[in-house]
């Protein structure tokens, strides 16, 4: 028997305020629709199928080949947008879930505990229902004498003593493909929307002495569906505070998680320590024994076993094990720095690969350069590697010395063990062993500075 996924995402949430489709709108790093979709893989469906229509490419670009899509032209209700995957699932044999593309907080173990619940029930349809005690905006469960599932009454359209109702519904449901679209095709705009509304399948199976059951989940706020920049909030935080539980749990220290941004697909190793204000982006994958300090950023990057960054940004980058970083240094795309390397305060790196032990201590940029290990640059050194059109690429080969204050005009090639004496302008290939030196001469006169106003004597 099969199981199916129809996620919806046609709506165009005007309540976001804002020119990006509704579920494309990030938590935790990663659009909400990813979320749902990522929860719906890991009960291992048969097959995807979503539902799109306004901002329908930039959805489909954003999800690709895990999902099929079926298009909602016009958006006329739930229940028509579930019809538009008729083609998809009719005359399939199993089960169908059906999720909201807006509920990032739902996690992969509640559907499975749906599904389980609807299979032993031996139900028609189960709706996932929470208890609240503010029900307002949520549709009503409506229960017989027995406790069985009568109907749902959405919000516009309950009574007053429906309306004090505590159990509502979260909008997921579980049916069995035979009766889905069957029910769908009894629907109609008797509401006061005018819509098609999914919920009525409810009170249609229940009409035809079907089986509806309803599944009450214990953690309401998984349920949590994202319709303006309030609710985005909200499961921002919900969902960074179940992750920096998760690290924690297993042997990651949070100095302060309160402050600490760690996204979903981020991997840290044991026994690291993250101070407070970090954030943590991507799909970083940080080593054990690691130290990152307080007002540091990581994105995209790779940071090995025992490295330390203090107060520095790290993008599409790779530490390995024991470099360390910072205060206050900038390494862009590409940087990779060898194992026990130092990059000190001030330094930027881009493009560029520093070999084990190589040290760049201070105030330096470092551009499209492939450096050897052991060695030294000095303050103040600058790889002068753009001419307003091209980048240009140098080497420099171990145990190289580069004095402080000097420009390396690339392309260059400065051999093993040379050395570049500081204040030099480098412009062309250094070999092994050789001391370079590309400054003007010193010159001294004597007795000018009298002609200056600055000068006085003792008196």
């Amino acid at each position: 028997m099969g199981r199916y996924v129809i996620i919806l995402a046609a709506g165009k949430g005007t309540r976001m305020k804002s020119k990006l489709h509704k579920v494309l709108h990030s938590v935790a790093g990663k659009a909400m629709v990813e979320h749902v979709l990522d929860a719906a893989m890991k009960i291992n469906p048969n097959e995807i199928i979503t539902v799109v229509g306004h901002g329908a490419q930039v959805v489909k670009e954003k999800i690709g080949e895990r999902s099929s899509f079926a298009v909602q032209e016009e958006q006329l209700g739930t229940g028509h947008a579930v019809l538009q995957s008729k083609s998809f699932l009719s005359g399939k044999t199993g089960e169908t879930l059906i999720i909201n593309g807006d509920t990032p907080l739902l996690t992969a173990e509640t559907l499975q505990t749906l599904f389980d619940f609807h299979c032993k029930s031996k139900a028609s349809a189960t709706v996932l229902t929470a208890k609240v005690e503010d029900p307002t905006g949520y549709g009503r469960i409506l229960r017989d004498e027995t406790g069985a599932v009568q109907k749902i009454v959405e919000q516009k359209d309950v009574t007053a003593e429906e309306a004090r109702l505590k159990e509502i519904n979260t909008g997921v449901y579980v049916v069995g493909n035979e009766h889905l679209f069957s029910a769908l095709a009894k629907l109609d705009i008797n509401n006061a929307q005018g819509e098609l509304y999914l919920t009525d399948i409810i009170g249609i199976l229940k009409s035809e002495g079907k089986v509806v059951s309803a599944s009450q989940m214990s953690c309401f706020e998984e349920s949590l569906g994202v319709n303006d920049r309030f609710a985005l909030a909200q499961a921002n935080r919900i969902l960074c505070e179940r992750i920096n539980r998760f690290h924690m749990a297993n042997g990651v220290t949070l100095l302060d998680p309160a402050s600490t941004y760690i996204e979903s697909d981020v991997e840290i190793g044991q026994d690291t320590v993250i101070e407070g204000n970090v954030s943590i982006k991507g799909k970083t994958k940080i080593g054990s024994e690691v130290f990152i300090g307080a007002g540091s950023e990581i994105v995209n990057s790779v940071l090995k076993d025992r490295t330390k960054v203090l107060r520095s940004v790290i993008e599409e980058s790779i530490l390995h094990e024991e470099a360390d970083v910072g205060p206050f240094a900038y390494l862009r795309s590409k940087a990779e720095l060898g194992k026990n390397v130092h990059v000190g305060n001030f330094v930027e790196i881009k493009a560029a690969k520093l070999g084990e032990r190589t040290k760049a201590g201070h105030l330096a940029y470092v551009g499209n350069v492939d450096i050897g290990r052991e060695v030294n640059l000095g303050a103040g050194v600058i790889f002068v590697n753009y001419d307003g059109k091209n980048k240009f690429q140098s080497q420099i080969d171990d145990y190289a010395f580069i004095g402080s204050n000097s420009d390396i005009v690339s392309p260059v090639h400065i051999g093993k063990n040379a050395i570049v004496a500081a204040g030099s302008t480098i412009n062309e290939n250094v070999p092994e062993d050789c001391l370079a030196m590309g400054r003007a001469r010193q010159v001294n006169k004597d007795g000018y500075a009298k002609r200056y106003n600055h000068y006085r004597q003792d008196e």
